[in-house]
């Protein structure tokens, strides 16, 4: 695997510059059509991210929100996604020997790749990955999630970032995948070298002397090229108009930015979350509690009627214990009236409503944190079910998050030299997913060769599974899918010895039994 970073010298092409914005001002115009959608279900499930539109410092953005349902639901979506797919503290994958490499080279290189996981999963515990796809997941249930994986430091040496959906725009390229990521930045003159330590300025551009601040956009987009995978950075102004520096990137984990959706519709770019699916029942839910508190405010406070007399003056009357109000002799004075209002009605709708919002976001997918401690079979269960439910998303974010997530860190890795992938004939190594979820899957192979086994022990007798079934293969094979490390298990060499030492002891035991009377 060749990893190339290639810095370009920078001409300053206006023509280019003109380029790229205009493409990413088509990008923005497909994601204006998304934008009320998105906007609306922010407002109601992620109060505090950033708004879609304009907005003041400080402002407030839950006077829409009477009901918590949707806004608690999502934190447990990400947080219980994040569970099932990316475990905190867990090895959630491993880095296996292809099919193609020969099978007397497997054990070893699994060795040695066991341990390349073990560092590369030390690092991932070490880093802000865990707080960063806690975020990106959230607004996985919205839509789409977006997650940009640089190179960090000394002490960390990848840094993650989730970006807001409110500060991208994304394009799809000729087969249908995302291909081209624009993500808008706002600064100050002087803050541009810093963000950005390659970046060289437009001549008499004196950032000290600008009171303005700078519109700048990043433009990451692919170079379709054969058998490689190439993409390119370029970084540019927009007033003036101006590249302040450009890189290609080549090699498998080139692209920086790993653009992940939990289901999407045919030729659409952005995602559609589960949050869509229950925006009716979120809404009618916040309406049913301000309906109620409308009336109860009522009850509390009530309405009155009062008869115009000419001596009760309405904008002179305080309604608050030990005041005495004018009434006219005859006049009934003020009459309260009942509040029409049937809470029990409203009470069925909310639990109706709330039941769907949580159906929605899997809520009830693991059980409830109160109560009696589940087994860890019922956990597996349960799991299993969950598995079911979101498989087409499960896959999806196997393909769009997973497997390019690990191979932009072995490229990031590899490139500061801290680890060195092996490779038989420029073969490569594949990636094999032991998240809780796809345990889960695999669990279900598992049960299924138990039960063949206790079929044939019942039908034929015990013995006949030796003759049937190569054990040694099939302990293997529940070794794999049950994620026992390379390490645990015996190489045949060892088998075979252990096996003829076995025998050997039986024969000696045989031979020195006494002779029955």
């Amino acid at each position: 695997m060749e990893y190339v970073d290639t810095a370009e010298p920078n001409y300053g092409s206006k023509d280019k510059v003109s380029e790229i914005l205009k493409k990413y001002k088509e990008a923005q115009s497909i994601k204006d059509h998304w934008k009320d959608r998105f906007e609306e279900a922010y407002e109601y499930c992620l109060p505090n991210r950033e708004s879609f539109y304009d907005e003041s410092p400080g402002q407030r953005r839950t006077d829409k929100i009477f009901d918590e349902t949707a806004v608690v639901g999502v934190q447990e979506f990400a947080s219980r996604l994040q569970a099932g797919i990316v475990p905190t503290f867990a090895r959630w994958a491993d880095f296996q020997a292809g099919s193609e490499i020969p099978p007397e080279q497997k054990p070893e290189i699994n060795l040695e790749l066991d341990k390349i996981t073990d560092y590369v999963f030390q690092i991932l515990q070490t880093s802000n990955f865990n707080q960063e796809i806690h975020e990106a997941f959230m607004d996985l249930a919205i839509g789409t999630g977006v997650m940009l994986v640089e190179e960090g430091d000394a002490i960390n040496p990848i840094k993650f970032t989730s970006i807001p959906l409110t500060k991208v725009c994304l394009m799809n390229g000729p087969d249908g995948k995302i291909d081209t990521v624009y993500r808008t930045r706002v600064c100050k003159p002087e803050e541009i070298n810093i963000l950005y330590p390659k970046a060289v300025l437009p001549e008499n551009f004196d950032p000290l002397r600008q009171t303005k601040k700078i519109k700048i956009v990043e433009a990451v987009y692919k170079i379709y090229e054969p058998n490689v995978e190439k993409y390119k950075l370029c970084v540019v102004m927009e007033d003036p108009k101006h590249i302040l520096f450009e890189e290609t990137y080549t090699g498998e984990g080139a692209n920086p930015y790993l653009v992940f959706r939990w289901n999407k519709a045919s030729g659409e770019v952005y995602g559609r979350g589960p949050v869509f699916n229950a925006m009716s029942a979120i809404k009618t839910c916040n309406l049913t509690i301000e309906l109620i508190l409308q009336n109860a405010q009522m009850s509390v406070s009530g309405v009155y009627t009062y008869e115009d007399d000419g001596v009760i003056n309405p904008d002179n009357i305080s309604l608050v214990p030990g005041s005495l109000i004018p009434v006219a002799p005859g006049s009934r004075g003020l009459t309260p009236i009942q509040a029409a209002s049937n809470f029990d009605v409203a009470q069925l709708v909310l639990n109706d409503m709330r039941a769907n919002i949580k159906k929605a976001l899997y809520m009830e997918a693991l059980g409830k944190p109160e109560g009696t401690p589940m087994t860890a079979t019922e956990v597996s269960e349960r799991m299993a079910d969950l598995s079911r439910q979101i498989g087409a998303s499960f896959g999806r974010l196997q393909s769009e998050l997973i497997n390019p997530l690990l191979r932009r860190i072995i490229r990031i890795l590899s490139k500061q030299g801290r680890i060195d992938i092996p490779k038989v004939n420029g073969r490569e190594v594949k990636i094999a997913p032991r998240s809780p979820l796809a345990q889960a899957q695999h669990l279900q192979d598992v049960a299924d060769v138990t039960r063949f086994n206790e079929i044939i022990a019942g039908t034929f007798g015990p013995q006949m599974i030796n003759l049937i079934v190569d054990q040694n293969a099939t302990a293997k094979y529940l070794a794999e899918k049950m994620n026992l490390p390379e390490k645990l298990i015996r190489d045949e060499e060892e088998q075979k010895q252990l096996a003829d030492r076995m025998s050997q002891l039986q024969q000696s035991a045989g031979e020195e039994a006494p002779p029955e009377s």
